[in-house]
């Protein structure tokens, strides 16, 4: 008791800290999309100045491959992206009836089961609502903006400050982490070191890791599709990398969604399905005995399930950006829970035996 009333001021600091989290969480979000691509590119950074440039210059140079490269990705994807979506946008009543009149009756017939029809009228109400009611909302944001300059304006600027945090972090990255190491009680410093260095190795993992796996098996969907001609390949690509955050998961609904898009274009044709499967199980292979190993490895330590479950309760608890963060902070309470274990173990109250006791 006599430690906790002493550490008071560490209370209340923690506790300031989060009031002003809360209090200013409106204008935090450059500097939180900042320091994440700074983290990201810090050891770029590092390994440039070990070649014996200087750190500015080092900086300059990373931050620059990362603007030009941000800006061409949106360039060239951007003006794809929306013709397959204006072209699923025309197609889909024609997917919904083909999918009553050839795909479910070709089901029921391979495996012997009875599948209810899709009720167009109800899918035709909902999709007429839908676009209805996304074209008022439309309305009313574009007239709020019309209204309200200023939120734009101060919008415009918060995005703007993410290229300036990120420049000035990258240069200090370095010099705010011994700051912060400095800060540390002495007798506490060697533990929570370690300790960093554990979470630093799973969060890189992840975030570099498992991002640029992502990255690489939508490119690896996405161009293989469009070889094989499947007109949404693009969309389909990219949904199935980002889905492969959860093992297995991309791959279903990748291949589940190429395989009907195929059939609508295609008919009952095998060949194009056959391209299909090929696209799909190449990504699999590159992504079992090459990416996975070389890019990620056994760091982040978390069980299939327990990915899905870290996924699922993130976002029921904070919505998408709970979902995003749910993996890294899964990761870091796996490597406490990992030290609390040895600890445990090593404990005198789990080592004492029955006869200890008497």
């Amino acid at each position: 008791m006599n430690n906790l009333i002493n550490r008071w001021p560490v209370w209340l600091g923690i506790g300031v800290v989060i009031w002003l989290i809360h209090a200013l969480q409106s204008i935090l979000m450059p500097f939180f999309a900042g320091a994440l691509l700074a983290y990201l590119c810090n050891p770029l950074v590092n390994r440039l100045t070990q070649w014996k440039l200087k750190r500015v210059t080092a900086v300059t140079a990373v931050f620059s491959v990362l603007f030009l490269s941000i800006s061409a990705v949106f360039i060239l994807l951007i003006p794809v992206l929306w013709r397959q979506f204006m072209y699923l946008e025309s197609r889909l009543p024609m997917l919904l009836r083909w999918v009553n009149r050839q795909g479910i009756p070709w089901l029921e017939k391979t495996f012997r089961v009875d599948i209810d029809r899709l009720d167009m009228d109800l899918i035709s109400s909902w999709l007429t609502s839908y676009w209805q009611e996304a074209g008022t909302a439309a309305g009313h944001v574009m007239t709020k903006v019309m209204q309200s300059s200023l939120d734009i304006i101060s919008i415009i600027g918060l995005v703007s400050l993410i290229p300036v945090v990120t420049f000035y972090l990258l240069l200090d990255w370095d010099k705010l982490i011994n700051n912060i190491k400095e800060l540390l009680p002495r007798h506490l410093e060697p533990k929570v070191t370690q300790l960093s260095m554990e979470c630093n190795d799973v969060l890189s993992a992840f975030l570099r890791g498992q991002l640029i796996v992502m990255l690489l098996l939508g490119i690896i969907y996405a161009v293989g599709l469009q070889i094989v001609g499947v007109k949404l390949g693009i969309i389909i690509g990219l949904l199935a990398g980002l889905a492969s955050i959860i093992p297995y998961f991309g791959f279903i609904v990748g291949i589940i969604s190429a395989t009907i898009a195929t059939l609508f274009q295609h008919g009952m044709a095998f060949d194009p399905i056959l391209g299909v499967l090929i696209v799909f199980a190449i990504g699999q292979i590159l992504e079992g005995w090459v990416l996975q190993p070389y890019l990620i490895g056994d760091k982040i330590g978390l069980p299939p399930v327990g990915v899905i479950f870290s996924v699922m309760a993130g976002g029921q608890l904070f919505g998408f950006v709970g979902m995003l963060l749910a993996l890294p902070v899964a990761a870091i309470i796996m490597v406490l829970l990992h030290h609390a274990h040895t600890r445990y173990r090593q404990s005198e109250f789990y080592q004492r035996t029955e006869s200890g006791n008497s």
